[in-house]
């Protein structure tokens, strides 16, 4: 199994990939979005070439926990994916916070301004999709047998 995780932005969108035992996240790419249509199409087309069997889309809160006019347009674009690719399911991550712990992960890293620009959303998915995982990791080991 392979998860896909997007972080779905008005000019950009992150994605990451997950290895296949689902224990580590890292970032695939950045699409410049052109369009739902057609960012709809990159991203079924990378749905087939890695052979993903789930979707985890960033959903983003506000800091009281409530939704805002960015969720819905995101779960929008989720309902859209869902009917391009059936059978493939398609689920939400808060992703609050994910844009700043991803900056300061490339500033600890000592990245340029200029190239964090360019990846900080492909490390903003890797950030969601590792929550994700660890998240599901969690609750399996504490699943009783």
């Amino acid at each position: 199994m392979r998860v896909l995780a997007l972080d779905l932005g008005e000019k950009r969108i992150g994605v990451a990939v997950s290895d296949e035992l689902m224990m580590t996240a890292q970032g695939l790419c950045v699409i410049n979005s052109r369009g739902t249509e057609k960012d709809l199409a990159e991203i079924d087309k990378l749905v087939h070439d890695h052979q993903i069997t789930l979707v985890v889309i960033g959903l983003p809160r506000n800091m009281d926990g409530s939704y805002g006019e960015m969720a819905s347009k995101v779960r929008g674009i989720g309902d859209r994916l869902q009917e391009r690719i059936p059978g493939i399911p398609v689920e939400y991550w808060d992703e609050r916070l994910t844009t700043a712990v991803a900056q300061r992960m490339l500033i600890g890293a000592d990245i340029s301004r200029a190239k964090r620009r360019r990846v900080v959303d492909k490390v903003a998915a890797v950030v969601i999709l590792q929550g994700y995982l660890d998240r599901r990791a969690n609750r399996l080991q504490a699943a009783p047998e």
